[in-house]
């Protein structure tokens, strides 16, 4: 395995709508050693997701690490890492929550994104069989984070202010606690594992 370059924010990639992944390609051992990259990208980076666009492969496949859940899980159950082939999402709950954000593709930088609580996502997995998962609250955070990179969206363009756009380490030097800009207590500190 390799671990991929990771484009950063300005790379024309990052803003290209990622297209889908023949079916006929995913048993490819090339296509399968990508994916391993990926993963092997991913976890030496501490990230807990990535998206074919941020390795400068503009397909529709991300990788995703959730925290909590068992590695090598059997065939039938949800285990780490997953591989989401040519995903189509859902909303399940238009609640929308708040929380801070990151993104390897974007360095240092932190900010409070709205996202969805709870979503559905129908995929391919990487042996190419049809899946379906329902996800929340930050796990549903981690998939609509690395979806909206294969429509070359990045976190940045999803906060509602920009006042709580900073670098981490400013935000450990400066906040004396897990406080947003408003003052009010945020449930996360703004150091969230990278997505």
């Amino acid at each position: 395995m390799a671990v991929l370059h990771v484009v950063q924010l300005g790379h024309p990639v990052l803003r290209r709508k990622a297209e889908l992944v023949p079916a006929a390609a995913i048993a490819d051992p090339f296509f399968q050693k990508f994916i391993d990259d990926m993963i092997e990208t991913m976890d030496y980076l501490d990230g807990v997701g990535l998206a074919g666009n941020q390795v400068a492969q503009p397909l529709r496949i991300a990788v995703v690490r959730f925290p909590g859940l068992d590695d090598d899980g059997g065939d039938e159950t949800l285990s780490n890492p997953v591989v989401f082939i040519n995903p189509v999402m859902a909303v399940l709950d238009e609640t929308s929550e708040e929380g801070w954000e990151g993104c390897l593709s974007l360095g240092p930088l932190r900010g409070m994104v709205p996202r969805r609580r709870a979503v559905g996502v129908d995929y391919l997995d990487r042996q190419g069989r049809p899946r379906r998962v329902e996800l929340q609250g930050f796990a549903a955070r981690i998939v609509q984070h690395e979806f909206d990179h294969l429509d070359g969206v990045v976190f940045a363009d999803r906060m509602t202010s920009l006042a709580t756009l900073g670098f981490e380490s400013e935000f450990a030097r400066n906040h004396s606690g897990p406080e947003d800009q408003s003052g009010t207590a945020s449930d996360e500190w703004p150091t969230p594992d990278t997505q």
